[in-house]
């Protein structure tokens, strides 16, 4: 599915790149777990350091026995519209990984589940849905009420759901829900080490 978009890329790029967006304008349809698993099997295919996948995805269906502790980790402001959303996730990593017999700390546990997320988060527009990426949830609450171990690290909650479309959306809505641009390439990759600073 190719959504029209007015970003524009410094270089060319695949498309489903600035497809992808987070919008908070949903529709209130449900997420079939099927295709919530889709997402997550392509996360499952993520790179991560010595194969050890150190993602783990928690979820949660609209109107399933899990919705309401999910929705209540979610701050205030956020709730407004991750109610008309599909399903919530959290993204969890380990910060240990098994080297041979080992378990050894991972550095690169965030990296790690940062790739997951983004190829999660592709697949969810490539079936026609949004996932929106939040900071906003309790994190203080959010490792006893998820049974999260230890050493593990709550990287995110996520929200799915299918975007209304741009036509369907309020004068409100619209001023608000059109996809964001970026900085300049330039910004932030250099040649060699950083540039010499201006002061």
């Amino acid at each position: 599915m190719t959504l029209q978009t007015s970003r524009c890329p410094d270089h060319d790029i695949d498309p489903l790149f600035l497809e992808r967006w987070s919008p908070r304008a949903f529709t209130g349809e449900a997420l079939p777990e099927s295709e919530l698993l889709r997402m997550i099997e392509a996360a499952r295919w993520a790179p991560s350091s010595y194969n050890s996948q150190p993602w783990r995805f928690l979820y949660a269906l609209r109107d399933g026995p899990h919705w309401d502790a999910f929705f209540d980790l979610i701050v205030p402001g956020n709730r407004t519209w991750v109610k008309d959303t599909g399903a919530i996730l959290f993204l969890v990593s380990n910060e240990r990984m098994k080297v041979g017999d080992d378990l050894k700390p991972s550095w690169s546990h965030s990296l790690d589940a940062g790739a997951a997320s983004m190829a999660f988060q592709l697949q969810a527009i490539r079936q026609g849905w949004h996932a929106h990426g939040m900071g906003g949830f309790d994190h203080a609450r959010a490792p006893g009420v998820l049974n999260v171990p230890e050493r593990h690290r709550v990287e995110a909650a996520y929200a799915v759901g299918r975007a209304v479309a741009q036509d369907d959306l309020s004068d409100e809505q619209r001023v608000n829900e059109t996809p964001n641009g970026r900085r300049p390439i330039g910004d932030f990759a250099f040649p060699g080490g950083f540039p010499a600073r201006e002061d």
